[in-house]
């Protein structure tokens, strides 16, 4: 598979208003709607719930904007940990996703992270980026039957 690969305007959120999280939720449903195929409906529709709380919350929040000033990917940085990153369906394998892993790695020093074990692109990217599994958990973090894949960055 080739792709282009293309700069894209990358920084940090200072002024995480109403309009832009919004943005970002429907960045983050697309994303989940091509990734998260383990996921029902409902699921999604309750996890949504808690995606603006988690925008607002997570230390760095940093995004990708396109041309025309839309954000179409985010990562959400905590301690070193990376806590999301969710990039809009019609931008996935443009090189995007390595863009922002390289700035989190860069210039947030990100060494671990955790990605559903039933979503195998996800940790193949990880895993290209040079992570590894440490760890993993049969529940994820609300306690529902998705494993989890904690992984951490070898130097």
């Amino acid at each position: 598979m080739s792709f282009i690969l293309i700069e894209m305007k990358i920084y940090e959120v200072t002024d995480r208003n109403q309009e832009l999280i919004n943005t970002l939720l429907a960045v983050w449903e697309s994303s989940v709607r091509a990734t998260h195929n383990f996921l029902s409906e409902s699921e999604i529709m309750s996890i949504k719930e808690y995606v603006p709380d988690a925008l607002k919350g997570v230390a760095h929040l940093i995004i990708a904007e396109n041309d025309n000033g839309l954000p179409i990917a985010f990562m959400g940085i905590q301690d070193g940990s990376l806590k999301m990153l969710f990039i809009l369906a019609d931008e996935r394998g443009k090189g995007l996703g390595r863009q922002l892993m390289e700035k989190g790695i860069k210039d947030y020093s990100v060494n671990r992270l955790a990605v559903n074990e039933q979503n195998p692109k996800a940790r193949g990217f990880y895993e290209h980026m040079g992570f590894n599994v440490y760890k993993r958990s049969e529940l994820d973090e609300q306690g529902n039957p998705y494993p989890i894949l904690y992984m951490k960055l070898e130097n």
